[in-house]
């Protein structure tokens, strides 16, 4: 049997630039909703996910600079 190699992790690139914004877009709301979603019955998991959002909005904000 031959050795397998994957990379678990790895990144591809995304060389479409308006894609990449509207995925982040996604991105973002997606953990903004769950935020709001846990908010009241699990604090710091919401406060976890508003942390994720506002990484997500820095990286858009990067872009559109």
């Amino acid at each position: 049997m031959e050795n397998q190699y994957c990379k678990v992790g790895s990144v591809s690139p995304m060389t479409n630039v308006s894609k990449e914004i509207s995925f982040l877009e996604h991105q973002y709301q997606s953990f903004m909703d769950k935020a709001s979603s846990k908010k009241y019955s699990d604090s710091k998991l919401a406060d976890f996910f508003e942390l994720k959002a506002a990484k997500i909005q820095k990286i858009i904000e990067t872009l559109t600079n």
